[in-house]
């Protein structure tokens, strides 16, 4: 049976066993930070070019979220030490920034959290490195895709399981694999929080969702096989068989009506090509 809790002042800023419900302050935190977490992304897209280094964006985005006045919280969590995480091509994510220089053709993905009185605005996007062929570009479209699916069964009443399904049945349609390992999760005052988010499932199974829910949708689809294995830096995933990988993030809130999404981007950049 699941449990939900509605959230108040004494509740701990800790993963716990109940979902979260949070009511209309929550909303409203989420969206300052979820503003802050897009608008650093919106200004990522001219510096992703050729020849620049995974970890000058990095550098960019630490700066960028500090002159916001917000707090970059992947630096320090779990001993991780940058403001990003960095996916390119076949990593399928926490790909850590470094010297690695982007080359024609490449896609990847950047993830970055900005927390602004505690609400945690977490939002990953793909970006497209010059010309990039034709395989990627739908890889990338049909992810976006995937997400959006996802999104549009987040309405109370439904299931989580509804919202894998969209997601699954989409890729598979496109004969794309759905990551297992790594899925969406809780979020607000807490970085990861409950309930997990699995990109793949069947209808009506899962917590129901409830207004005052908030999580990420957040599917990696594979152009190969589902699996993946992380490297000897315990942190970077990379598809098992070296095929591409693409992802989307967004975090939003079940409402009565339906859903808000905390982390569109304001300029309308939520997808390459972004012009």
């Amino acid at each position: 049976m699941t449990l939900y809790t509605e959230v108040t002042a004494d509740t701990p800023r800790s993963r716990t066993n109940a979902i979260k419900l949070y009511g209309p302050d929550a909303f409203e935190g989420m969206r300052r930070a979820g503003r802050i977490a897009a608008e650093t992304l919106d200004a990522l897209v001219p510096l992703v070019v050729p020849g620049v280094s995974t970890a000058a964006l990095d550098d960019f985005v630490r700066d960028a979220i500090v002159a916001a006045g917000a707090i970059p919280i992947n630096i320090g969590y779990k001993g991780y030490a940058h403001a990003t995480c960095i996916s390119v091509n076949h990593v399928v994510c926490h790909g850590i920034p470094g010297a690695k220089t982007l080359s024609e053709g490449d896609i990847l993905n950047i993830d970055l959290t900005a927390v602004v009185d505690g609400w945690h605005g977490d939002t990953s996007r793909m970006f497209l490195v010059g010309d990039v062929p034709l395989k990627a570009r739908r890889l990338v479209d049909v992810t976006y895709e995937c997400m959006m699916r996802g999104i549009e069964q987040a309405v109370p009443g439904n299931h989580l399981g509804d919202i894998g399904h969209a997601i699954q049945r989409h890729a598979e349609k496109h004969r794309y694999a759905v990551v297992r390992d790594f899925v969406g999760h809780g979020v607000g005052l807490v970085y990861h929080d409950q309930p997990d988010v699995l990109h793949y499932g069947r209808p009506g199974t899962g917590p129901e969702l409830r207004p005052g829910m908030i999580f990420t949708i957040e599917p990696m689809i594979n152009i190969g096989k589902p699996e993946v294995k992380i490297l000897d830096d315990d942190w970077t995933a990379v598809t098992r068989d070296r095929s591409l990988s693409a992802q989307f993030e967004h975090s939003i809130g079940i409402t009565e009506q339906g859903h808000e999404i905390f982390t569109l981007s304001p300029k309308g950049l939520d997808r390459p090509p972004y012009r």
